[in-house]
């Protein structure tokens, strides 16, 4: 067999992207300026959002949306176990409590119908998680939210671009936090950006990504700005760079055509592995459009010799690079130790965790690299039956 590595992922930058941040790096301008603002505008019109706002991770994004919408100290915030750490501790930035929920077993995604029954008095915000790129059920999350008067801060990582209902994501809730890590659908090696349709909620989280900072502080040393400037809020450094943004405008132009070449490869992955009875394929939602960010199978172990781990040893003896999405909240020893969560107070969660392999998925992989997955998972599957 081939002895070449295929990744887990290998970002897009071409040409475009270089000689973008060349010309940024030329104009001597390379901190947040005009090259920020293009970005913010050109994603806003790409996902139909009034408001975008880049900042410097989704991170960020997470922590400025909830700053925004007035999360306080003891106020409680719902957001699924089966999220990456990100999802939780911004709510403990600001001395919150976040309230974890199950997940479905076969989206990975949060469980709608168990948000209610962890709604009390003190809870503000619920957070879904559109894992793995597959949209959320945002038509019945958002009913229970506004029944109970609660803020919907999406995590948008994975999603980029997906539809739910044919609404676009990042113009569905309240706020919208999207990452452009150097894994993630479109990138700027660090970085995010957050949409609403708010202008005030979008003004507080551009002024609080720097230093709290009176609006376009950024232009002081421009020719049309001032050095004179005014601090509002005790903000964050949260702000994008010119260069960075460089990297963003030359990806969004190709969003699209990178997601179409990571749906190829799934339909590939789902068409390939199709008649392997130990391997459950990701479930995509009716009327949903999922972005592919990640392909997860999950091990029908009971039918399997060996466990997840060994299987991904397999996988890497072959050359294939694989990761696991994700440790779910409860199972790591900080809210295990401050919480209390023990594995069988979420029982999906728990059971998928054990289970769940992410292929490698992102535009640059070849047919002949996808057919390499597809028989290395066949074989290893085939070699280790019960």
């Amino acid at each position: 067999m081939n002895s070449k590595f295929i990744p887990f992922h290998k970002p897009a930058i071409g040409e475009d992207e270089i000689q973008s941040v060349v010309e940024t790096l030329r104009s001597g301008w390379l901190t947040t300026g005009y090259k920020v603002k293009s970005f913010e505008e050109n994603f806003a019109r790409y996902v139909g959002a009034q408001y975008a706002v880049a900042v410097n991770s989704g991170t960020a994004a997470l922590h400025l949306g909830l700053d925004a919408v007035d999360l306080k100290e003891g106020d409680e915030v719902i957001l699924p176990t089966m999220t990456f750490a990100a999802t939780a501790e911004v709510v403990l930035y600001f001395k919150a409590k976040p309230v974890l929920v199950d997940c479905q077993r076969d989206t990975l995604n949060i469980d709608p119908t168990q948000i209610e029954a962890a709604i009390t008095p003190r809870t503000k915000v619920v957070i879904p998680v559109h894992m793995a790129g597959q949209p959320c059920d945002m038509t019945q999350i958002l009913n229970i939210a506004h029944q109970h008067g609660l803020c919907v801060v999406e995590d948008a990582a994975h999603a980029l671009p997906a539809d739910d209902r044919g609404k676009r994501i990042g113009t569905i809730g309240d706020i919208t936090c999207f990452s452009f890590y150097a894994t993630k659908t479109i990138t700027t090696g660090e970085g995010g950006m957050v949409t609403t349709a708010s202008e005030a909620w979008a003004e507080r989280m551009r002024i609080m990504s720097l230093h709290g900072i009176s609006h376009d502080a950024w232009k002081r040393y421009t020719k049309e700005g001032s050095w004179y400037y005014e601090v509002l809020y005790p903000g964050f450094k949260y702000n994008l760079t010119d260069i960075a943004a460089a990297i963003g405008i030359e990806q969004l132009k190709k969003c699209d055509r990178f997601w179409q070449a990571r749906e190829r490869i799934a339909l590939l992955y789902q068409h390939g592995l199709a008649d392997l009875a130990e391997i459950q394929l990701p479930t995509c939602r009716e009327n949903a459009q999922h972005a592919w960010h990640l392909f997860v199978i999950q091990l029908n172990l009971e039918r399997l010799k060996i466990t997840r781990n060994e299987f991904i040893e397999a996988l890497r003896e072959q050359s294939i690079g694989t990761s696991v999405h994700f440790i779910p909240l409860h199972l790591h020893p900080y809210y295990r130790d401050r919480f209390g969560y023990k594995p069988e107070d979420f029982p999906n969660a728990s059971a998928v965790f054990d289970r769940i392999v992410s292929l490698p998925i992102y535009p640059g992989m070849t047919e002949s690299d996808v057919e390499k997955v597809i028989e290395a998972v066949t074989n290893i599957t085939k070699a280790n039956r019960r």
